[in-house]
Formats: structure tokens, sequence, C-alpha cells
């Protein structure tokens, strides 16, 4: 919600009514919609919820209902309470779509990819970082459309873009747009975590929008991004509220997979370890963008330490999990059953290189490097017979 000049912006109301909105009807459903101010907001808004003027209990006025700033235009908002789908609910409903708690992790390096590939790219493109960034890409696309109707979600990590420059962010950035036209959410593995105002541009850059003059984009646009908590709640909280604004999500890292992560986050502090008094600000984080019985505020939480994520779904009952460290860092279902709640809701498990460099393995060698697709695809569908047994 956005207020220019003598016009407010109410954003991302999902309705279906027939309005009548300064003598003209529109028809729902709606996203952003502009409304002069000398309209009554609160009536407008009021009228949304109601569905009709007559439910109205009173006659609200820019006049008696003294709208002025952005705050309380929110405020107001969030008590009417819109029925929107937001993103934790999304990603739940594609959870339970295809029966898959599950997250492939597109982590490409050209040591995974086959030589049929690479040599495709450097072929068109040369030895060069745009020829490896093609790679990546042609690898990436071969896996996406081998199991894209089996997984609710991918998990691309930035840094495997990076490190081919520019070039390298460009295929993260078609990689990331392919998934979405897939139907798969996309989790921005960025780890970003600032001061109050570049974690506001941090946030911006991936799960928000930017405004060029009278112009609004989007910039890499995924659904969720992880956050490293380690700037404390200035440098959370505008990931969190851009998540509110532009209903996404983010994963805050909790307690890592890695295998040095106790050095920091198991060091005690009054008596608790440091991954517990991260996990509790992320529940209080968290309350600032529920959506049901979960929040779009998740967790980090490795499959490698079972006793530890046992403790954090206790404490974090209504958040919801990504769970890294399955498969080739040692993490299997058993270690990772904790992680879940009773529903058998509560994470998603990643897995990378076991799927995307499934070929190389057994039993997927027998697919050889030509197949490397379907490899990937027979490697998710163990993943998730692997997973549910214990579910």
């Amino acid at each position: 919600m956005k207020q220019r000049g003598s016009y407010v912006k109410i954003r991302k109301i999902t309705v279906r009514a027939r309005l009548k909105i300064h003598s003209r009807n529109l028809h729902a459903p709606l996203r952003d919609i502009f409304v002069p101010t000398s309209v009554a907001v609160a009536h407008y808004a009021a009228f949304i919820w109601a569905k009709s003027p007559t439910k109205c209990d009173a006659q609200l006025t820019e006049s008696n209902f003294q709208i002025r700033t952005r705050k309380k235009i929110t405020d107001f908002i969030r008590t009417i309470k819109p029925e929107e789908e937001t993103m934790v609910s999304r990603l739940i409903e594609k959870i339970q779509k295809t029966k898959a708690p599950i997250c492939v992790g597109l982590d490409p390096m050209l040591s995974y990819i086959p030589e049929h590939v690479t040599k495709k790219a450097y072929d068109e493109f040369g030895e060069t970082l745009e020829g490896a960034a093609q790679a990546i890409w042609l690898f990436n696309k071969e896996i996406i459309d081998a199991t894209a109707d089996l997984i609710p979600s991918v998990k691309p990590q930035i840094a495997m873009y990076e490190q081919f420059g520019i070039e390298g962010l460009k295929a993260y950035d078609k990689t990331v747009k392919y998934c979405q036209q897939k139907g798969l959410i996309v989790i921005g593995d960025v780890k970003r975590g600032d001061i109050g105002s570049t974690s506001t541009a941090y946030a911006t850059g991936h799960i928000g929008k930017v405004q060029v003059g009278s112009n609004v984009f989007a910039g890499f646009d995924t659904e969720y991004i992880t956050v490293n908590p380690y700037l404390g709640t200035d440098g959370v909280k505008p990931f969190v509220d851009v998540c509110n604004e532009y209903d996404r999500g983010i994963f805050v890292l909790v307690k890592t997979s890695n295998p040095s992560s106790g050095e920091f986050q198991d060091r005690l502090i009054d008596g608790k370890p440091l991954y517990e008094l991260v996990a509790e600000k992320v529940v209080e984080w968290g309350e600032a963008s529920m959506d049901g019985a979960y929040s779009n505020v998740g967790a980090v939480v490795g499959a490698t330490y079972p006793e530890m994520s046992r403790v954090l779904r206790k404490l974090m009952p209504k958040t919801y999990f990504l769970v890294p460290g399955y498969g080739a860092q040692g993490g299997t279902a058993e270690d990772l059953k904790y992680c879940f709640n009773e529903d058998g809701l509560g994470a998603v498990v990643n897995s990378s290189r076991g799927i995307i460099a499934a070929y190389k393995k057994e039993p997927y060698v027998k697919f050889g490097a030509e197949h490397f697709g379907e490899a990937s695809r027979q490697a998710v569908i163990d993943m998730i017979t692997d997973i549910n047994s214990v579910l």
C-alpha cells in the first residue's frame, strides 16, 4: 500500500464483486487499485470486505476516518483481513498437491555438467563466462523439464551463478523465470542480511519491487529468499516488511547443516544455545506475517542435527522449515522427521547434488550422461518415497 500525491494505492486485495468507484463499475479480481483520496478510502475498503455498501456499519469517509499516513492505511486494511492466499499457503498447497515436501537445489557446478552440454555451449559462445553461463542454463533447463511435474519448489544457490559474473546472474534470472513458468515456487538461496537500509535494498531486489521514475519493476522476483540474522532485528525487519507488502516469504538461518555451524550457533548464552535464541526471534518476527497455521517467515534447520531439530520444532510450531543436508551431506529421512509437525507439514527438504548430479551416482549411472535429466527425475521419485516413509 503506497500513497502517491492525491492518490492512495491499495495493493493486492483479491475480491470478486462489482464495485462502483468514482462513477465507474469495475469487476474483480483486482491487484493494484488507485483510489482518489477524495473518495472515502475506509468506506471503499469496508465495501470490498462486505461486498455491499449496505453492510457497512457506518458511513466512513475521509473526513471522519482521518487516513493520512501509510501506516494508518495499512493497519486499517489488516483489520478487515481480505481473503487472500499468501506465500506459505501457496507453498503448502503445492506440497499437498504433489505429495512431495521437497525442494530441488539448482546449484550447478561445471564439474556436474555432462560434456555434451558444455560442448554445445562452448561451440556457441567459446570457453568464456558467457559460455559457462549458457552451459549451466542448458543443464538447469533439462533438469527442470524432467522434474517440474513432481515437485513444489526449487532452490537456486546464487553463488553458483555469481562465480560467472554478470553472465552467471543472467543465467540465474533466466532459471528463476523458467521455473516460475513451470509453476514452481522459487527459493532464492541468497543468505542476505545487513544494516537496515542495505537489507531494504536486498529485499527490494530479490522479493520486492523498485520504483524507477513513474515505473515499478521487479528485480529477481523470487517467491522466497534465505536471510542471515546476524545483524539482528533491524537487519531482518526490512525483509519481513517486503514479505507483507508483496506476499513473499523468507527462511532465516537458525541451525545450519554444515560441520562447523556449532562454532557460533551452539555457543551457550544465558544457559541457552545461540540457535535457540535465534529461533525465539524468528517466532517473534514471524508473528508479523502469519498466514493461518504458519508464518511467511520460515527457518533454515539442517537435517544433520536431528536432536536439535526436535527442540527447534517445539520452539517454532508455526514456522515452516527449509531443511538442507539431506543426501550428499549425510542427512537421512529418519534424521529429518523431527522437522515436521504431526500433520505432516511444516518442512520442505532440499537436495542439490543428490538430484542434479544423480547420473554420476549409484544407482543412477545406468542412465548415462546423455540422459542426466531422467536420472534426476528418478532421484526425485526416490527422495519423495524416502521422506514420505517417515511421515
